[in-house]
């Protein structure tokens, strides 16, 4: 069964600015692929094609590159004389269904969540994760986790380098969600969240809604919040220095890479 995947694509990346003056954050690219095309094949990797991107910041740049994919990924000839014309020689097609929504320029997380709820349909649960980071995660088994606790949300726990969003854990249950403090242990938040449909009545449609502090801190209040903990790979591109390091484990494996 195939569930969902929203990705966020909207942020402005400002602390990348050498690289995001002219591309939003989720077009920089590893192994001359964009971050956000890995984050995509790892999800189809493990079954999950069903795309929703969360733009913003020149969220153009992302939409030209799904119109314009075939002719991006792939040889091809152009026949002048018959303008229109073009034929692809063993074309990289994918079988994604991708969504491009615009989610406002300024727009916080949970706000962009908010604003692309109506492109869920009748799904029960969905993914969500960034679009500035990779990880080995057993999707199959974070899945079964979600199913199994039967809570509105799951977020997967990781032990990086650096420091982000704490969370203080019960056993699997997630007892405060602390948004990037000064920590010396524990585990942070990674992303490769799992919801149940519920968790879009925790979000509101505001710019200043940001997922990470009112709505999951509601949810951990309320009990509804699981922690998925992973001890494998996880890597976020939050600088020049995280561009490098991934650059260097594509080229030594990928880690991440669930699909052949």
């Amino acid at each position: 069964m195939t569930t969902p995947v929203v990705i966020l694509c909207g942020g402005q990346g400002t602390r990348f600015r050498e690289q995001t003056e002219r591309k939003p954050k989720p077009m920089i690219e590893i192994g001359g692929r964009p971050i956000l095309w890995h984050i995509m094949s790892f999800y189809a990797g493990h079954g999950h094609k069903d795309f929703i991107l969360c733009l913003g910041y020149l969220g153009d740049v992302i939409r030209r590159y799904f119109l314009d994919f075939a002719a991006l990924s792939s040889d091809f000839t152009v026949d002048l004389a018959e303008p229109g014309k073009i034929t692809y020689h063993q074309a990289a097609t994918r079988d994604w269904r991708v969504t491009c929504v615009e989610t406002g320029a300024e727009a916080m997380t949970g706000a962009r969540l908010a604003r692309v709820g109506r492109y869920l349909g009748n799904a029960d649960e969905f993914m969500l994760t960034y679009g500035d980071g990779v990880a080995d995660v057993d999707v199959p088994s974070l899945l079964a986790f979600h199913r199994a606790h039967g809570k509105v949300a799951t977020v997967t726990g990781v032990r990086p380098q650096s420091r982000f969003g704490e969370l203080d854990v019960d056993g699997d249950a997630v007892t405060t969600f602390s948004e990037k403090p000064n920590v010396s242990q524990g585990f942070i938040n990674g992303g490769f969240f799992v919801f149940k449909r519920e968790m879009l009545e925790y979000v509101e449609d505001r710019d200043a809604c940001t997922l990470e502090r009112e709505p999951l801190e509601a949810v951990a209040r309320a009990g509804q919040l699981m922690v998925y903990k992973h001890d494998g790979y996880w890597q976020c591109m939050d600088t020049y220095r995280d561009l490098q390091r991934l650059e260097h484990d594509w080229a030594h494996g990928a880690p991440w890479r669930s699909w052949r």
